[in-house]
């Protein structure tokens, strides 16, 4: 009687060189599902999680780009998976954990590297998207409700020309005179009194 082997879920993280993924991103992806195909396993998905320094360098490589892939496959391929990607030129590392505790919603949750992309789209349709025009009869409409509101502003103001068209009896006197034009004024009188006098004598003399 055959037993049948039930396909558990894993999740790899395949290490790449960021360099080899900018230049060959599709042929690493091919190299990747050649690897888990030859393994029989069925792949669920695979996509880029994030470009990051590495802690320290492998084969003179600063930074890596991983891959994350969920797939099913017999448990005992597992290490014929990991003996592909050693002899692999393109793969430097691998990490496979198990996956059956996963739901449906955590393998499809994005990776950072989709957040960042989703941000940069959403930044460009953003740019991307015009102001909104005004037509020129519109432009027109309202230059000439401005102009209108302007001279009705103006015809409330009182021109400064009738202020020169006043009476001299219109404008108020000085409220304030000083002392000294006070005594001049009183005293004017009597000085005019005094030299008439003084004229009348001279006249009898003579």
């Amino acid at each position: 009687m055959e037993t049948e082997t039930k396909n558990k879920l894993y999740e790899g993280m395949f290490l790449i060189d960021s360099a080899l993924t900018g230049s060959d991103w599709d042929g690493i992806i091919a190299t990747i599902r050649t690897i888990l195909e030859k393994a029989e396993a069925e792949i669920v998905s695979i996509e880029k999680w994030d470009d990051r320094r590495l802690a320290y360098d492998i084969k003179r490589t600063s930074r890596g780009t991983y891959i994350l892939s969920y797939f099913r496959v017999d448990g005992g391929r597992i290490q014929d998976i990991e003996t592909s990607v050693r002899l692999s030129e393109k793969i430097m590392r691998v990490l496979i954990l198990s996956g059956e505790h996963l739901r449906p919603e955590d393998i499809e949750k994005d990776t950072p590297a989709s957040k960042l992309e989703k941000e940069k789209e959403s930044k460009e349709t953003t740019q991307e998207t015009p102001a909104e025009s005004v037509s020129p009869a519109k432009e027109v409409v309202e230059a000439e409700k401005a102009e209108e509101a302007e001279q009705t502003e103006e015809s409330k103001e009182i021109p400064a020309e009738t202020t020169a068209d006043l009476e001299v009896s219109d404008v108020s006197p000085v409220a304030d005179v000083s002392p000294v034009a006070e005594d001049v004024i009183e005293k004017q009188p009597e000085q005019d009194q005094i030299e008439g006098s003084e004229q009348a004598d001279e006249k009898e003399q003579l």
